[in-house]
């Protein structure tokens, strides 16, 4: 009996860590919610307007059409609207979302470009499976392909292989003639997007600053986001999400806990084998 005591103490630690370390592992950053950017204008409505009912207006009818497409845009006026109360907006979504996805992402940025926005008479939001903008003056069909956000991983110094594979990645990105665009060399993965307000031309021209930027500015980094106005291209070795900031710091974290798991487990059986060994010896003497 007492040896059985003892094993159940001793798998006690082990069990403990094990349950840390689930509790420890976060999501994937490849989450169609997360965060890229937010903008709103500087400009406010004041409550009760007529612009805030068209306001209120466009942001519940890009939610309702997300249900069933993954991009639509709106010009809304109201009855009692002046010309200075029209809002324009659109929505759209990676475009390899199923409806259900597209939708929920949807009703996720337009909650948060609320809670960020509130009050401004225009804003646009990112996340990783979508895009929602709204504003007083029509940007539809207007080409944009000023940099709202741009990110660049750690350098890999001059592996030429790996920029080999991103260059190729890039290249077919740049040359397809689709919205959506997605391509793989190896581990290395890519994927640009233009919003479908503007011609193939537009998405073309903006989709070319886009990855001429990409490689100017991140040069031989591990992966890179460039998202303009109007379109966005990225590459990485994690398919279509790059690395969140302190991905690096969990990996480390990570591997410290599986090194402490290891080391725990091979105590374990240590001091389990001299458990057993002293209770044969105590077994031996009393013989």
């Amino acid at each position: 009996m007492a040896m059985h005591v003892h094993a159940l103490f001793l798998s006690c630690p082990l069990l403990v860590l094990v349950m840390i370390f689930s509790q420890f592992i976060v999501p994937s950053s490849s989450s169609l919610d997360s965060f890229i950017y937010v903008g709103c204008s500087q400009l406010k409505y004041s409550p009760g307007t007529v612009y805030e009912s068209n306001v209120n207006s466009i942001l519940s009818s890009i939610v309702n059409s997300a249900s069933y497409s993954n991009f639509n845009n709106f010009k809304i006026s109201l009855p009692g609207s002046a010309t200075g109360d029209v809002v324009y907006g659109l929505f759209q979504c990676r475009g390899d979302l199923s409806n259900s996805d597209c939708h929920d992402c949807v009703s996720n940025a337009v909650t948060r470009l609320g809670t960020s926005c509130g009050g401004a008479s225009g804003g646009a939001l990112q996340l990783e499976g979508c895009f929602v903008r709204y504003d007083n003056t029509s940007f539809l069909g207007v080409e944009d392909k000023t940099v709202v956000s741009d990110k660049c991983g750690p350098s890999i110094g001059d592996y030429s292989d790996s920029l080999s594979r991103r260059d190729a990645v890039l290249a077919y990105l740049a040359a397809g003639g689709q919205f959506f665009r997605v391509s793989g060399a190896g581990r290395v993965q890519g994927v640009a997007q233009c919003v479908q307000d503007l011609s193939v031309g537009e998405c073309q021209d903006c989709l070319s600053e886009a990855i001429q930027r990409l490689k100017s500015e991140c040069g031989s980094s591990a992966w890179g986001d460039m998202f303009l106005g109007k379109c966005y291209a990225r590459y990485s070795e994690r398919g279509y999400s790059s690395k969140s900031e302190n991905d690096d710091e969990v990996e480390k974290t990570l591997a410290i806990f599986l090194g402490l798991i290891a080391g725990v487990a091979i105590l374990i059986v240590f001091l389990s084998f001299l458990s057993k060994l002293f209770d044969s010896n105590k077994g031996t003497a009393g013989k």
